[in-house]
């Protein structure tokens, strides 16, 4: 027989946002309870292949950011890097139980900063970091662009300038997000690659659409200033580093400064993948995740 789905649990953040969390199997394995922490407005689904490969083996955690999914929006409008971060430190605690060992951590995109941030304040929570298609800073942290006095004043201004106006957008968003004409777009710029499944990509695109935008600005903002890169050289736990093939929303050298950066962090580059290498690539890399929690003991 099939497997109950996973009942949602909550966590209560510092500002009384409820924070939603899931459990997959193996809830009495012997092997490291794994948490997979999301990118941007990502979905659930681009959690699919990895839960299905890592569940019969492990104690799987996936959990919203607030204003994502099943968690609320925030009602201080508090969607800092800093409170993400303090959201995944309460999961994490929240879904070990009695468990007296850390977890191993899988984040994806904007997953990587808020992980690595919580490697700082709290390494006692983290027994090995697998990082996906996202870099330590910002996004585009290594590009010319930003290296052009005074772009990354003029960015973040410009976020700021249109938050206000952003809740208006919301019915555009929806229609955009429900176009037919939005998957081979997407494939023509390169967000995603020729082997995303179309069912999948179009859900996560209608739910970005449904979304709250103001949570989704609000941590967009955010994450224009993040910076986790200082953490690298002071990581000691097992890392693992994924990097698609060709990804328009992480630069390849943002993913190759975690590699050189970090002591011993081991690399892994998946040949025709993009920035949803999680749809495309799951099997490959719920695989290598394995290898990696094998090793641990």
């Amino acid at each position: 027989m099939p497997s109950p789905p996973p009942v949602i649990a909550h966590v209560v953040a510092r500002d009384g946002t409820r924070i939603a969390w899931r459990a997959h199997d193996a809830t009495t394995s012997e092997r490291a309870s794994i948490v997979l922490t999301n990118g941007l407005s990502t979905t659930d689904e681009f959690w699919g292949p990895l839960i299905a490969g890592l569940a019969p083996e492990h104690r799987v955690v996936d959990w919203w950011y607030r204003g994502h999914g099943e968690s609320e929006s925030s009602p201080s409008n508090d969607y800092a890097i800093p409170t993400h971060v303090d959201d995944l430190r309460r999961v994490t605690e929240a879904a070990r139980g009695g468990d007296t060992r850390a977890p191993v951590h899988v984040a994806f995109s904007m997953g990587v900063t808020v992980l690595l941030e919580l490697y700082r304040a709290r390494p006692d929570l983290v027994r090995a970091m697998v990082l996906i298609a996202g870099g330590a800073d910002h996004p585009y942290a290594s590009s010319a662009l930003f290296r052009v006095p005074l772009a990354r004043g003029a960015i973040r201004g410009g976020l700021r300038a249109v938050a206000p106006i952003v809740p208006a957008l919301a019915p555009l968003a929806r229609r955009l997000t429900s176009s037919k004409a939005l998957f081979p777009l997407a494939q023509t710029l390169g967000a995603i690659g020729q082997a995303a499944p179309r069912e999948e990509v179009e859900r996560f695109f209608r739910a970005v659409g449904a979304m709250d935008l103001r949570a989704y600005w609000g941590t967009l903002r955010s994450l224009m200033n993040a910076h986790a890169s200082d953490v690298l050289p002071r990581v000691r736990v097992p890392v693992l580093v994924i990097a698609p093939d060709r990804d328009v929303m992480a630069l390849r050298a943002d993913l190759e400064a975690l590699r050189d950066a970090i002591p011993g962090a081991q690399w892994m580059h998946i040949p025709q993948t993009s920035h949803a290498m999680l749809l495309e690539a799951g099997d490959a890399i719920a695989a290598r995740v394995r290898e990696l929690t094998a090793s641990l003991g």
